[in-house]
């Protein structure tokens, strides 16, 4: 008997039977195309998607199967992202929808958003392709409908396979342009260092999304505005595929981005964000990267602290309070972001993005007149205006600013872009020519003593994963808010944090961290090795169970997450 058989011989047990019953259908099962792995099956209809886990292999010498000369780790990736997103739209297409309670008659993959991440929903190794989905088992409240799950999974099932694997039904030269436009963003991200730049934003970049709940470009014409650099700004970059491309530079140093409201400065800002990520051709943001070791910083009144030296920023404070070690479990907007930058640094951010919109404005600046009246004494904290130069003197941190109202930055900056109906201009020179003509009255506040910040050891036994119920739990449901045991994790001010799977990846990437956390590791030493080993043996190292619900983050986004867990406990290396 063939497994089709069989498996259809099973559903045909099953229907109208308790729900539990599918789980006899547990095992591996060999069709004509593809080998279907069913590992895991909720026991109700209802259970979310990522408690479901089937899986379903291909051979890659097989030759009706897609397959690419991988040669690179971008290559990889970039292949993997391009079928998920194949297989997820051929699941839109082919699939049914829900027939029945819950997710009863759903077949679906993680969906992929704009940018080309590598995840553990596509796998490929040198024999296999291996694509891991949800199907949601049908049912009528506690009652299997196993007709239905029989078309799912012996009519809806192979076909979505034959569409998104089968070489005939793949348009090559899209997938073609898919990597080949990763690999041109990787080679343009590599290449800023060697350049003295941190961002690269390319002309006829369509910067504005469709809103702020979508990633997706802005599709009205009528208020598109294609990005063009100022001739200053320029320079000509020589791509592997798509050859020379122009477009505006932004070196090391301090950079403001300023202009009226609704004239495009945060969403330049936003480019420069994300452009840690390759994004998919016809974002729109194909050539627009920044740094990997880029981090935007915002204040967030109300966040936890934990032994973090904020004394760079904050110092002398009342009752001598100690802030080479300070803790608080709710952090003011000043506080949290000086802790945020802190932060940053220890991990090893190289460039930090701000917005004043989102900034606490005495830590960023306190004018003549209210240092007239409240003497420096008696303010502990010395604002970013009077450390930002220091930051890029001695730890070569560069800083981007994006500023409406604060004039006095003009003082310390290296480069000044005017954004005006979307478009940059470079006032460099105006501005400080305004700065000379108008010389600040206000005083410098910051000492001279080398910037210093003690770096911290993590403590593995204050990393708890067990509920109130004593049960193992870490799940997401939002991209910034992580259940960790009896702590929810908010992410609200890790904003680089784009998809889902990167959240639910963090979790377990957390508790993995405790396999290095031997009391002598820093916590930039445990992170950046949890990141070697996902990067040397793949996502699927940080947990003992096999999904599809993975994505790759970055060594600040782990420990910015693990500085906000509620029980999280370091010690300070002195």
């Amino acid at each position: 008997m063939s497994d089709e058989k069989l498996l259809q011989q099973k559903l045909t047990v099953i229907d109208k039977q308790d729900y539990a019953n599918y789980q006899s259908l547990l095992g591996s099962y060999d069709f004509s195309l593809f080998k279907l792995i069913v590992q895991q099956i909720p026991k109700d209809p209802y259970a979310p998607p990522y408690t479901g886990i089937y899986r379903i292999q291909v051979q890659r010498s097989d030759d009706r199967i897609i397959n690419y000369n991988i040669n690179s780790k971008v290559q990889l990736v970039a292949f993997a992202d391009y079928l998920a997103r194949v297989f997820y739209d051929a699941c839109e297409r082919i699939s049914k929808g829900v027939r029945g309670t819950g997710f009863s008659g759903l077949i679906t993959l993680n969906q992929p958003g704009q940018a080309i991440l590598e995840r553990n929903n596509v796998v490929i190794n040198d024999e296999l392709i291996e694509v891991r989905c949800f199907i949601g088992l049908p049912g009528e409240g506690r009652i299997a409908t196993a007709d239905i799950a029989e078309h799912m999974l012996l009519t809806e099932l192979p076909e979505i396979v034959e569409a998104s694997l089968l070489k005939k039904n793949i348009d090559f030269v899209a997938l073609q342009k898919h990597i080949e436009t990763a690999e041109d963003a990787d080679y343009l991200r590599n290449k800023l260092d060697s350049l003295g730049l941190i961002a690269f934003i390319a002309n006829d970049s369509i910067l504005p999304r469709e809103s702020g709940r979508s990633d997706k470009p802005m599709s009205d014409k009528r208020r598109v505005i294609p990005f063009t650099a100022p001739e200053s700004l320029s320079l000509e970059i020589e791509l592997p595929h798509a050859g020379c491309v122009r477009g505006l530079v932004i070196k090391k140093g301090v950079t403001l981005i300023a202009g009226g409201g609704y004239h495009g400065k945060s969403t330049l800002l936003n480019t420069l964000e994300t452009g840690i990520y390759n994004h998919v051709s016809g974002d729109g943001r194909e050539y627009c990267v920044s740094s990997n070791k880029t981090a935007k910083v915002r204040a967030y009144s109300g966040r936890r602290v934990i032994k973090t030296d904020i004394s760079p920023f904050i110092n002398n404070l009342p009752f001598e309070q100690d802030t080479i070690s300070f803790s608080t479990a709710n952090a003011s907007g000043s506080t949290s972001q000086a802790v945020n930058i802190v932060e940053a640094i220890e991990i090893g951010a190289e460039i930090l993005l701000m917005d004043e919109d989102t900034c606490a404005t005495n830590f960023m600046i306190r004018d003549s007149k209210m240092q007239q009246l409240v003497n420096k004494s008696d303010e502990p904290i010395t604002a970013f205006i009077d450390k930002v130069k220091q930051l890029y003197r001695e730890k070569g941190i560069s800083t981007i600013l994006v500023l409406g109202g604060v004039g006095d930055y003009f003082d310390v900056s290296d480069q000044v872009i005017q954004m005006i109906n979307y478009q940059p201009f470079d006032v460099t020179d105006r501005a400080h020519q305004i700065a000379a003509d108008s010389p600040t009255k206000r005083l410098f506040e910051s000492e001279e003593i080398p910037l210093h910040i003690h770096e911290r050891i993590p403590l593995a036994n204050s990393i708890v994963p067990v509920n109130e119920h004593g049960k193992f739990s870490i799940y997401a449901k939002e991209v910034h808010r992580l259940y960790f045991g009896r702590n929810v994790i908010d992410l609200t001010d890790v904003e680089q944090l784009i998809e889902l799977s990167q959240t639910k990846a963090i979790g377990y990437a957390i508790e993995y961290a405790k396999k290095y956390m031997d009391n002598k590791k820093t916590l930039r030493d445990v992170i950046e090795q949890v990141v070697f080993d996902i990067e040397d043996k793949g996502l699927d190292v940080i947990s003992d169970k096999i999904s599809g619900h993975f994505a790759m983050f970055r060594t600040f986004e782990l420990a910015f997450a693990m500085n906000r867990l509620g029980d999280f406990d370091v010690m300070q290396k002195r």
